[in-house]
């Protein structure tokens, strides 16, 4: 299946807006928006919910769901490492109270768990693993009828986001909801800020600014009982072929914004520099440290992207906007031009809102697909790496049509590849 094209795929900015706000405020009276058979068949009108990836954001994600809407419970829980659903069930006990209901035997581990998941009664799936598994997981799941909240990013590779994209396709012609986890798309401060600068506040966009400039992150350790493939997963942040580097795990949010400003249409090529300069040690597996990319469109606006992971250095998180007539900051929610403005309404969790509007649309059978600004935005943050990687300059549909396949052939334990720290002008465009 060929990837629908941004003009004929993508939701209008104006129109997710007026959606997502409309499903948010929705989810507080979303037992009064229920129509008959539209999410499930439970007599009680509780939906099901499973969670796939049990650390730290999946259990978050379960967390912002039970506060998302009243009658839903918790009844699977999915991880490929054992201790971490007992360390699950523990935490979510306490955060999630009688919306727990998970018994032993909806638990599942391994390679395959998710599939179990699958066959259970569940209505809805938070993906919430490494992202290298979300392709799979996310085609299993609307095969299966189920709607999802996807973590980002949600591929990987080339030929991960084609994979997502043909599965966004299945949800749509399923009537499955699927949202993305790019939070700021439903933060009602962002979502003002993008309007107004959409709707001329300051002039056409001439260029635009992403900083992603922040510290280090966890790392897991090793133990001498672990295999090469558990060490990796189990520190998968440092590993591409999990995580995508650091620009797609992390940026990518920087990177959606920057996306959305541009009504979600792809650029028409990038090119970009980085390297490895201060986590070296061979804990770090083999991504970068930093990352510096221009973005091209075809209108001729340019995204300067930077992010790093260095501690010790000056950190600064956000999007800077130079317009025709005037300047803006996105996550400072504030405008710089013919009238001076600053967002100064309420801001409620937008973890909780992404769950709300879920909850909502499932109840009312208004249903959300995020799935192909969420695909974008992802590629976005590939060819980056790539161009970063390679020392080339990567056009969007190449980038798309890429046969890289990051990753082993065969999942188990034992030894994997861990693959050499990519070399500008040495390693190649696949």
């Amino acid at each position: 299946m060929t990837p629908a094209s941004p003009s004929t795929s993508n939701t209008s900015r104006r129109q997710f807006i007026k959606n997502s706000t409309a499903a948010a405020v929705g989810g507080a009276l979303a037992s009064s928006l229920v129509k008959p058979g539209a999410v499930h068949a439970s007599s009680d009108d509780t939906i099901k919910v499973a969670l796939i990836g049990c650390g730290g954001r999946g259990s978050g994600a379960a967390a912002n769901a039970s506060h998302a809407d009243e009658n839903m419970k918790l009844t699977v829980l999915c991880d490929i490492f054992p201790d971490k659903v007992e360390a699950a069930k523990k935490s979510l006990t306490r955060a999630l109270g009688d919306k727990y209901a998970v018994q032993d035997d909806h638990c599942f581990t391994g390679f395959d768990g998710y599939k179990e998941v699958m066959n259970s009664d569940v209505d809805l799936v938070l993906l919430c693993t490494p992202p290298h598994f979300r392709p799979a997981q996310l085609k299993a799941a609307i095969d299966a009828g189920k709607h999802v909240f996807c973590e980002k990013p949600v591929a990987v590779d080339g030929p991960g986001v084609r994979s997502v994209l043909n599965t966004v396709a299945e949800a749509k012609k399923k009537n499955l909801s699927i949202v993305s986890g790019l939070c700021w798309r439903y933060d009602y401060g962002v979502q003002e800020t993008i309007k107004r600068i959409q709707d001329g506040a300051i002039g056409d966009i001439v260029a635009i600014q992403e900083n992603y400039l922040t510290g280090t992150l966890w790392h897991r350790g090793r133990r001498d009982n672990w295999s090469e493939m558990e060490n990796q997963i189990r520190n998968w942040l440092y590993y591409t072929w999990l995580s995508g580097d650091h620009i797609v795990e992390q940026h990518i949010h920087s990177l959606d914004k920057a996306l959305w400003l541009m009504d979600d249409a792809p650029p028409a090529r990038c090119f970009g520099l980085g390297g490895r300069q201060a986590r070296t040690e061979e804990k770090w597996g083999h991504i970068y440290d930093h990352f510096a990319v221009c973005y091209e469109w075809a209108n001729g606006v340019k995204t300067f992207s930077y992010t790093r992971q260095m501690k010790g250095c000056a950190n600064d998180v956000d999007d800077y906007i130079l317009g025709s007539k005037g300047t803006a900051r996105v996550l400072k929610n504030s405008i710089e031009g013919a009238e001076k403005w600053k967002f100064r309404g309420k801001k409620p969790s937008m973890y909780d809102l992404e769950h709300k509007a879920l909850f909502a649309g499932m109840r009312s059978n208004e249903i959300i697909n995020n799935g192909v600004y969420m695909s974008y935005s992802t590629l976005l943050a590939i060819m980056g790496r790539m161009a970063c990687y390679t020392g080339k300059s990567i056009e969007w549909d190449d980038a798309m049509n890429s046969q890289e396949v990051l990753g082993p052939k065969d999942y188990a334990w034992g030894d994997v590849i861990v693959p050499p720290v990519a070399t500008p002008g040495v390693t190649r465009f696949v």
